[in-house]
């Protein structure tokens, strides 16, 4: 068996998925009513930042995905005890019984997740070292922990690669510093955040990622006790404190799966209203699902999205960091984009291999063409580098059943959206992925009237 689909069947045995091939019969709108939680990028954080409290932390509105349980098998085998109502999406971390890990405890619970990385700083500072393991995820592009570790050897850790892994100590405690980023890489910053705020004296970071996540990362920490700013031109400066404490917090809403759920709407002719989605944090989004033809209406207590009737219109994207359209928000979008008027044009400038899931779209009936050029108008850093990462999709075309694979999370929702929009039935394989990112996933596509099977129920 692969790895992806190693991965993908651990990602959905963790969240109870009894199978990892579904069958759906396409052609149907979605319809109903679903709730979103927490964010998966800023909870999967919090949680780590827990280790810096002097007290126990408690974390509300978080999802039943499989990256929240890997993070909770690694902080409990660090030692803190981590109570999990699942029900009432509660957690609750006491870290007063902190301690080293085994390579191989960490290896086994930590599989392809790369959240170890960021457990560094807080464990350097509460025990002087920390191991981490060879980093996996989803194979989406080039995600170097070079900025990781160049950040933490700027702090004062002393680094060593082992064969199977990297061993850091900081024998002389971690100091503030100044760090330019040369992108606004969003993991790179939350290793700062989480390092900087008990270093001894200031550290100022320049060139950081300023997506709401991070800024609700900040307010975590700031409730904790941390003393942060945060400049209009993309600096952060931290204040490093002797001691903090634990914290109360309600995560952010998840706007990559309430975007996600609103490109089923449009590419389905449906109508869904998402519960829990705000409209400040999907402001770029809502523009562009606007453009193409979708409908949207804010309410009190989430987001209507529908598909009015009439033709959808091509437009041209190009992915940027916040606030840009983030990266995370082309690929379920694309599919609605196979059933525009006329040709459309996604230039990817975050990840340079985000395209991978197009081929299962293609053999699906698509007519999409990714090029190596910067289309749209804007060159990015991959535009000399020979990497596909622009693609015209000329519509619209009628999609039809396929067997595929699902290769990355979000690539992977895209391919459930494509099945549920094509005519015919589709298998598709290793769906326990989209569960890292998509709590209750198999629930809501019920709640909303989809027609599949789970193969092994």
């Amino acid at each position: 068996m692969n790895t992806v689909a190693n991965d993908a069947r651990a990602a959905g045995a963790r969240v109870g998925l009894s199978g990892d091939t579904i069958t759906i019969n396409g052609g149907h709108p979605l319809s109903g009513r679903i709730e979103v939680k927490g964010a998966k990028n800023l909870v999967t954080k919090a949680m780590v930042a827990a280790l810096l409290g002097e007290s126990p932390s408690e974390l509300r509105d978080v999802p039943d995905i499989s990256d929240v349980r890997v993070v909770k098998g690694l902080l409990e085998v660090h030692g803190v005890k981590v109570e999990h109502d699942v029900a009432a999406g509660v957690l609750k971390l006491d870290p007063a019984g902190v301690e080293s890990a085994h390579m191989t405890d960490i290896d086994a619970h930590a599989g392809s997740s790369r959240i170890p990385i960021l457990f560094c700083g807080p464990l350097l500072h509460r025990l002087g070292e920390a191991f981490i393991p060879d980093l996996g995820g989803c194979r989406i592009g080039d995600r170097p922990i070079d900025y990781h570790l160049e950040v933490l050897g700027n702090f004062g850790a002393v680094i060593e690669k082992l064969p199977s892994g990297i061993r850091m100590t900081a024998p002389d405690g971690l100091v503030g510093t100044k760090i330019s980023l040369p992108y606004p890489s969003v993991g790179a910053t939350e290793q700062v955040l989480l390092t900087a705020v008990r270093a001894k004296g200031k550290t100022e970071l320049s060139g950081a990622a300023i997506e709401p996540e991070i800024m609700d990362l900040i307010n975590i920490l700031q409730k904790m006790g941390a003393i942060i700013s945060v400049d209009t031109d993309r600096v952060i400066r931290i204040e490093g404190v002797d001691k903090l404490e634990g914290y109360t917090h309600r995560a952010l809403f998840d706007r990559n799966e309430a975007a996600s759920w609103a490109s089923a709407a449009l590419a389905t002719g449906g109508d869904i209203f998402v519960g829990g989605a705000q409209q400040a944090e999907m402001l770029t989004f809502l523009n562009i699902f606007r453009k193409v033809g979708g409908a949207f209406e804010i309410h009190d207590d989430g987001i209507r999205f529908f598909h009015p009737g009439g033709e959808l219109k091509p437009v041209v994207i190009e992915t940027d960091v916040h606030p840009g359209f983030m990266t995370d928000w082309q690929q379920p979008l694309v599919i609605a984009l196979t059933k525009a008027q006329g040709v459309s044009i996604v230039h990817e400038t975050v990840y340079e291999q985000r395209f991978g899931f197009v081929d299962a779209l293609i053999k699906m009936g698509a007519n999409i063409q990714l090029h190596s050029e910067c289309l749209g108008g804007h060159p990015c850093r991959f535009g000399q580098r020979n990497f596909l990462h622009s693609a015209v999709i000329s519509g619209p075309t009628e999609l039809h059943g396929a067997d595929i694979e699902v290769p990355d999370l979000r690539g992977g929702f895209s391919h459930l959206i494509a099945a549920l929009t094509a005519k015919g039935t589709s298998r598709v394989s290793n769906v326990g992925i989209i569960s890292r990112g998509y709590g209750d996933f198999i629930t809501k596509l019920r709640q909303l009237g989809a027609d599949f099977v789970i193969e092994g129920e």
